[in-house]
């Protein structure tokens, strides 16, 4: 299958839902020959490899706690030894404070140092971590290797009760500049998404006292009136893994239909 991503082995954790699934499979329709499905739950990274195989790609579902320093490691060999090597890294995982938590209060005073400590091991030290048992398998690559990172836009400015969550998503956007020096020519870039439709956003709403009140405040700031899709995130992801971004590196693109644009709220 002919692509802009066409030959490459790609390895995608947090896979098995949202805008990880949607990345793994735009990397397979984009001509990708194998993708690597991480993901903690082995159904849903089950589910995924199906889709990316209907795509016309291999794949492979690989179950990984990347809270567990082997079990990354393990993910990691294991994608180059079943694919022979690896050309693209995406490292899409993320977590938010509610994930561990269900306290209402979760500010910078108030959050506990468990909750902390679990998001900074998936969100930022996980993404180290992975890029670093990855690195060599990547400098092998005669395909344009290249790391594409999951940011936010909560990285960039700051957002209530979400302490933990905003400080790993700007370590991100940092360490893909570092990674993107240290790791030259292999190229790293991030994305770094506003409010897009994904089963965590879903839950969120469908938590709120009224779930409609609460998708028109979180997309009020946007200038584009509406969730983003996750398609369109996946194909900014496989747009900086491909060589048609074969001059950008440590990068960080953001794609939150406007809201970073300006100060103001749609009425």
């Amino acid at each position: 299958m002919l692509g802009s991503l066409s030959g490459r082995t790609v390895l995608v954790t947090g896979a098995g839902q949202g805008i990880g699934r949607a990345v793994a499979v735009q990397m397979a329709r984009q001509g990708a020959s194998a993708v690597a499905v991480a993901d903690r739950n082995k159904e849903t990274a089950a589910e995924t490899a199906e889709l990316v195989r209907a795509e016309g790609a291999r794949a492979e579902a690989i179950v990984c706690d990347l809270r567990v320093r082997d079990s990354v490691h393990e993910m990691v060999e294991r994608t180059a030894e079943c694919f022979d090597g690896l050309d693209v890294l995406v490292n899409n995982a993320g977590v938010i404070e509610t994930a561990f938590t269900a306290e209402p209060e979760r500010g910078v005073d108030s959050l506990s140092e468990e909750v902390w400590d679990a998001v900074y091991e998936v969100n930022l030290k996980a993404v180290w971590l992975t890029t670093k048992f990855a690195a060599p398998h990547l400098r092998r690559s005669r395909r344009g290797p290249a790391i594409v990172n999951a940011a936010s836009v909560s990285g960039l400015t700051g957002f209530p009760n979400a302490p933990a969550y905003g400080v790993t998503k700007a370590g991100v956007i940092h360490l893909t500049k570092v990674t993107a020096v240290d790791l030259a020519p292999v190229r790293c870039n991030c994305f770094c998404p506003g409010v897009i439709d994904t089963p965590l956003a879903q839950g969120y709403f469908a938590a709120a006292a009224d779930r409609d009140a609460m998708e028109r405040e979180l997309t009020a700031p946007q200038l584009v009136e509406r969730l983003g899709r996750v398609e369109e995130v996946a194909k900014l992801a496989c747009f900086l893994a491909s060589d048609d971004a074969a001059f950008i590196t440590g990068a960080s693109y953001v794609i939150d239909g406007g809201a970073l644009a300006w100060l103001g709220v749609r009425d």
